[in-house]
């Protein structure tokens, strides 16, 4: 399995389960919860995508380097200030924001489990 193939698989087995979250989500706590889960997850994937890229591009021999420490402190800035915004205006629930966050790690070790058992 390519770093590409696992980026695809992981973002895909991502939407599906933060969609479900937001479905039910949306069931329990209404239009906060599922948009919580919605942008936390909508975060979490864009975030990965921009690491798996970045990857994938020092993982060919890219020249072009910037420097790490400034990316990820935009990147957190970034994560931080749009949570930021979504509570204070009321537009998403926290807990419902942070469990579509987290939705990530556990895409993530799915799919490596799943590349684990097909490369037996």
């Amino acid at each position: 399995m390519t770093g590409r193939e696992l980026a695809t698989g992981v973002t895909r087995q991502a939407m599906v389960i933060v969609l479900a979250a937001a479905i039910g989500a949306a069931w329990l706590s209404g239009t906060r919860g599922a948009l919580g889960v919605l942008t936390g997850g909508a975060l979490g994937i864009l975030g990965f995508r921009v690491l798996a890229s970045r990857a994938g591009a020092l993982a060919a021999g890219s020249s072009v380097r910037a420097p790490w420490l400034l990316l990820a402190a935009a990147r957190f800035l970034v994560v931080s200030g749009a949570a930021a915004l979504l509570f204070v205006g009321g537009w998403a629930h926290p807990v419902a924001w942070l469990a579509g966050y987290s939705v990530l790690p556990v895409a993530l070790v799915l799919q490596g489990l799943r590349a684990a058992r097909e490369e037996r």
